[in-house]
């Protein structure tokens, strides 16, 4: 038992360390923000917020800075991107504070097990320990990895339709700002959301060519990033965006219907394990089971 506390005292001296460390930057960041002088919009805003929101928010804000000062910067490039993959559910103190909230709960738990003397620790328990905490901090990354996954394949579900749109508009005489305008309003889901930010980029003075290339790099859609290489290519060109927009719309209800082609050659495959372990042993016991009984009530010496 003596073992386990220095452990943990020796943990915690450390945790509160780091906590101290990140402390220090802090407040020098708040210092010198103040002495630039914040405008007076954000002091606004801040006084918007309820009395629990400010101050939770600033100690909430430790754990994201105390991940930043122990993650590698690459790491934190990777977490970035992916949250603006996923459309941006969080922020990156948010997703690095869930991470260590989720890694703290699967570790402090057994840990107050242990100290209950409900477990024992020995050389397995630590392995379980160690499991726990790579799941932990694992499980917030996979949860983000499926939100892109998700958000991307709505993407591409609405791609055909608003590129026919867009190429409709187009041919109609509407310009490809009005065009995208137009399908941002008629279409719903994380496509038209990022349509309507690229228009807002647009009007605020983003060239269109930028603001259409950080549209592919958002999403990370390889169908939207060949649309949209196509239609800067074309503007650079001089040539038909009209007749480019025709021929994109053409060519991505092809792959769409290859992939749709793809999945119904692998459904066979994927039926094989439910028939295998679920449907077959069923029928096997409706139609070798009477059969079975039958064998063993006329030849009762086979029990």
């Amino acid at each position: 038992m003596i073992p386990f506390l220095a452990a943990v005292a020796v943990f915690a001296t450390i945790l509160f360390f780091l906590l101290a460390l990140t402390g220090t930057d802090t407040r020098m960041r708040t210092r010198l923000e103040a002495l630039r002088g914040r405008s007076r919009v954000e002091a606004q805003e801040e006084q918007r917020l309820s009395l629990a929101d400010r101050m939770l928010l600033p100690v909430a804000q430790v754990p994201a800075q105390l991940a930043r000062w122990l993650m590698p910067t690459a790491m934190l490039d990777r977490i970035r991107v992916r949250l603006v993959l996923a459309g941006e559910p969080m922020t990156l103190n948010a997703f690095l504070t869930f991470q260590l909230v989720t890694t703290g709960t699967f570790l402090f738990l057994p840990l107050l097990l242990i100290a209950g003397g409900r477990l024992t620790l020995s050389p397995a328990m630590l392995l379980v320990l160690l499991g726990l905490v790579a799941v932990g901090f694992l499980f917030p990354s996979m949860w983000l990895r499926q939100r892109v996954t998700q958000r991307q394949a709505q993407i591409i579900k609405s791609l055909p339709d608003s590129f026919d749109l867009i190429t409709t508009c187009v041919e109609a005489g509407l310009g490809l700002d009005a065009s995208l305008a137009r399908v941002a309003e008629k279409v719903e889901g994380p496509f038209a959301e990022e349509l309507s930010r690229t228009l807002r980029e647009i009007a605020l003075g983003k060239m269109r060519r930028d603001a259409l290339r950080e549209l592919g790099e958002r999403t990370g859609v390889p169908d939207l990033v060949t649309f949209v290489n196509a239609v800067i290519q074309a503007e650079q060109m001089g040539s038909s965006v009209g007749a480019v927009l025709r021929v994109q719309s053409e060519q991505l209800r092809v792959r769409r219907r290859q992939r749709a082609e793809a999945q119904a050659y692998r459904a066979p495959v994927k039926m094989i394990f439910p028939l295998v372990l679920c449907i077959f042993p069923t029928l096997f016991i409706v139609i070798l089971g009477p059969a079975v009984i039958t064998i063993m009530r006329d030849f009762p010496g086979l029990k």
